[in-house]
């Protein structure tokens, strides 16, 4: 930034990602290559620090407590602004409530407590705001957080898309875990909560006015729960991630990036339900690339492998958790997908928007 305030493309810390785009576009916020470059070349100079170096679902702080030990908290915050409002399995209300229990459950916290802010449209139905409002407290008692504070604003008519929520919230640590996106290491095994791209194409068979036999249905649920059972298991799991904008995709590429590594998986072993796998062909989407809004990736050493899947299948949330692939030394970076018929792709980050609006 110049000394008058303006801007300087040129004397950003890598201009040409963002300088082919002179203003934002709906792929800024798709959780793909846009979005990366966005936050790495343009947010992270202006806020850096080292804890928001850490670049994870949220920010782990340490607070000292004054008898040597230090009270490890989770912090952070997301936005929704899914359109509509309502879709099968859910509304943006439990999916505001969930994804931030989510984030904060992929350091291993157990979540607390929660903000809510609330971004309402002129002429929005109260009896809409209404059934919004107690899908919130329903899915705080499920996941066991409360809402202590928040905010209300009002825009014209026009200007909000009906209504925006933001939720932030924070959560414990406990001891001995130390789950972060750079810890995956050579051997150790890929897993998945269930099966992918349910979120996603919930939200885009209403839009296209789609009709299947078994209806999709969004897989949005507190992941918190699940999250505690694999820490019974073992406290020693490298990395956690739910699998939202850019699916499972863009969530193997950045830990592969993080931790420079290299990950490969067996495309057949990755589980997709039937119907969301026709959907993805009718519109021409790949399922590996499209969101969940229920489902995580853990990465954890191959000895507690066995028991943790096992642990995963008894919880109602994890009954269809698969072992999908493994971290390996060679090709740091890089995601490599084994087909199934032999060869193998590079699976990257998606380009731009895929599914606009989904969370």
């Amino acid at each position: 930034m110049s000394e008058s305030g303006d801007f300087n493309l040129s004397g950003w810390t890598c201009p040409l990602p963002l300088r082919s785009y002179p203003t934002v576009v709906m792929g800024h916020g798709s959780g793909g290559k846009m979005m990366a470059d966005l936050i790495r070349h343009l947010f992270a100079p202006e806020f850096g620090n080292d804890l928001l170096k850490q670049m994870g679902d949220s920010a782990v702080l340490e607070l000292p407590t004054g008898n040597g030990e230090a009270l490890r908290l989770a912090f952070s915050t997301d936005s929704f602004v899914v359109s509509p409002l309502f879709f099968p399995g859910g509304n943006i209300g439990d999916l505001a409530v969930n994804g931030t229990v989510n984030d904060l459950a992929m350091s291993g916290a157990r979540p607390l407590f929660l903000s809510a802010g609330f971004i309402l449209e002129e002429g929005l139905p109260m009896e809409t705001l209404g059934q919004i409002a107690a899908s919130v407290g329903k899915a705080c008692e499920a996941a066991g957080v409360q809402i202590i504070t928040g905010d209300t604003k009002v825009v014209n008519k026009g200007h909000g898309d009906g209504l925006y929520i933001n939720t932030s919230g924070i959560g414990l640590i406990p001891p001995g875990v130390h789950i972060a996106p750079d810890r995956a290491r050579p051997g150790d095994a890929v897993i998945v909560s269930g099966t992918m791209g349910d979120h996603g194409m919930a939200i885009m068979s209403v839009r296209e006015g789609l009709a299947f036999e078994a209806p999709i249905v969004s897989d949005t649920a507190p992941l918190n729960g699940l999250v505690e059972v694999i820490l019974n298991v073992t406290k020693n799991v490298h990395c956690l991630r739910d699998a939202t904008r850019g699916g499972l995709a863009a969530v193997l590429n950045e830990l592969a990036a993080a931790s420079q590594v290299g990950i490969t998986f067996e495309e057949q072993t990755v589980p997709i339900r039937p119907a969301v796998q026709a959907a993805c062909e009718m519109l021409g989407l790949d399922p590996l690339y499209v969101a969940n809004e229920g489902k995580l990736v853990a990465i954890v050493p191959e000895a507690a492998a066995d028991a943790v899947l096992e642990a995963m299948h008894a919880h109602p949330l994890g009954k269809d958790a698969a072992r999908i692939g493994a971290v390996v030394a060679d090709h740091a970076g890089l995601v490599v997908a084994k087909t199934g018929i032999g060869g193998s792709r590079v699976v990257d980050l998606p380009a731009g928007e895929l599914l606009p609006r989904i969370c």
